[in-house]
């Protein structure tokens, strides 16, 4: 059998279901790609023979990055950005510990909430997550960007449980994307670019505290599980062409079984 390129080989780990032979063990959660998981007896056994978290990204093992070949390709993404408003103004008022906490138990309900969607964290800067869905065998990776971003909205009680309402603004898009290494030796990444992502955080930075943000391509995918949702045209700063988005607020209804049943 001819040799894999790097691109074929690219292809091959982001739209192909990859099982370690670890992957067999319990407990969840689990690496986005191999499925190893990373807890319990099962993360036990992992770690004794070199399978751990990659220190650089909770959602992966570290040797699904280290065999990961140098490049990427470009594929259809789904895409979130969730970000913490009114964070400036609770740091003002809480010692720098408190709002270390704070933001701790954000990114702690954030990693359980797309660990089991099979999302990827692309980075947790500050008082924002990103995160990116591709297919790893699965065809409703879209759907699961909307699961995921309902989910965390559900979930921001554990985040801040004084408050009545949550404080997430979450953008999401979907579209084509580069996935893949950037950078050089030890200074890499895996992460998704282009404007696609940009968009995305575009979106973002227009929802107000409760509400998600998502295209109209992406809405398509969830459409029959959150019908008739409010519309809008946003003229993004720095796009040339006004984008049609939909609105999903924080305890919005759905469809029975939909994603926010």
């Amino acid at each position: 059998m001819a040799k894999m390129s790097a691109e074929e080989r690219w292809g091959h780990i982001l739209t192909e279901r990859h099982r370690s032979p670890l992957s067999r063990l319990p407990h969840d959660p689990r690496c986005a790609i191999c499925s190893v998981p990373f807890e319990g007896i099962g993360g036990a056994i992992g770690r004794a023979v070199g399978y751990r978290r990659w220190n650089k990204n909770p959602t992966l093992c570290n040797q699904c990055y280290t065999h990961m070949p140098d490049g990427g390709i470009e594929i259809d993404v789904a895409i979130m950005f969730a970000d913490l408003r009114g964070s400036t103004a609770l740091a003002e008022k809480l010692e720098p510990q408190a709002f270390a906490e704070i933001l701790n138990r954000f990114y702690r309900v954030a990693i359980e909430v797309l660990s089991a969607h099979r999302a990827v964290i692309d980075k947790m800067i500050g008082d924002e997550v990103m995160a990116f869905f591709v297919s790893l065998g699965s065809d409703d990776y879209r759907r699961k960007a909307v699961m995921a971003a309902t989910e965390l909205m559900r979930r921001f009680p554990e985040v801040l449980p004084e408050e009545e309402s949550p404080r997430l603004g979450i953008g999401l898009n979907a579209g084509l994307a580069f996935v893949g290494k950037v950078g050089e030796g030890e200074v890499s990444d895996f992460t998704a670019l282009g404007d696609t992502i940009n968009a995305g955080a575009r979106l973002q930075a227009e929802a107000k505290a409760g509400e998600i943000i998502m295209s109209e391509d992406l809405y398509q995918s969830v459409a029959s599980d959150h019908p008739d949702l409010e519309r809008r045209v946003l003229h993004l700063r720095g796009r040339e062409e006004p984008i049609t988005v939909r609105i999903l607020k924080a305890g919005a209804p759905s469809a029975p079984g939909g994603v926010g049943a």
